[in-house]
């Protein structure tokens, strides 16, 4: 079984993807996110060409549907790829081909952003109606794939990627991943911890569009690691 969902905040701009699976190393073959373009999720049997292409439309105006149906155009497989994209004015839009395993679906909406879910069991599209439900009450985010992923069996891999809270930044903010564990969420959930914790006092030292240079104070750098408890120093 695997869920996935893309989701746009249209008040910071940023968009994100978030993966829970059975198959080993979701994130490396998934997830495309793009600062002030969009995020595309791929899944079943997975074309890494997909996002790029897709991407490359949207950047361009194209609407998400129609860069769909441009980049599955040259895929002989279309029928056997799930996708789906959100764009930074909040379209979205999704292709589940015919030939996907039996239980398998896709929703998506100006509150939704996109999402899907493939895999075998009678309950999962009903999982997906709820989670789309619930969604629709609440600002889109990322980690409400938890509440499906929760009940697939056997899941092992996530990821969740978060590009550009600045909506004029290249890079992501977060990206983080769990290749192989027995609860990817609960330590996809760790780990966003963590980044939660270190990265406001990091974001104000890192390059920016705005300070291509980033902080270069020592002084402050080393008063923001003194304050966490480590003991470094720059050579001057």
């Amino acid at each position: 079984m695997t869920w996935s969902i893309v989701a746009h905040e249209p008040a910071t701009g940023a968009f994100a993807v978030a993966i829970a699976t059975r198959a080993f190393a979701v994130g490396a073959h998934c997830p495309y996110v793009r600062s002030s373009v969009g995020a595309v999720a791929t899944q079943s049997l997975t074309n890494r060409y997909l996002g790029p292409a897709i991407l490359d439309l949207v950047a361009r105006g194209i609407a998400p549907a129609t860069a769909i149906d441009s980049a599955l155009a040259a895929d002989e497989g279309r029928q056997l790829r799930q996708v789906h994209v959100v764009d930074r004015l909040g379209r979205a839009a999704a292709w589940t081909g015919r030939h996907c395993v039996e239980t398998c679906g896709d929703r998506s909406g100006p509150r939704l952003g996109g999402r899907q879910h493939a895999g075998r069991g009678g309950r999962a599209r009903r999982y997906l109606c709820c989670l789309c439900r619930r969604q629709r009450s609440a600002p889109a985010r990322a980690p409400a794939v938890g509440a499906a992923g929760r009940r697939a069996r056997r899941r092992r891999s996530s990821r969740q990627a978060v590009g550009g809270a600045a909506a004029d930044e290249d890079f992501a903010d977060l990206d983080i991943r769990v290749d192989d564990h027995p609860e990817p969420l609960g330590e996809l959930g760790r780990l966003l911890a963590i980044w939660r914790q270190q990265w406001p006092g990091r974001a104000a030292w890192a390059p920016s569009k705005a300070n291509p240079s980033g902080c270069i104070d020592l002084d402050s750098i080393e008063a923001a690691w003194k304050a966490q408890g480590l003991d470094l120093r720059f050579r001057r």
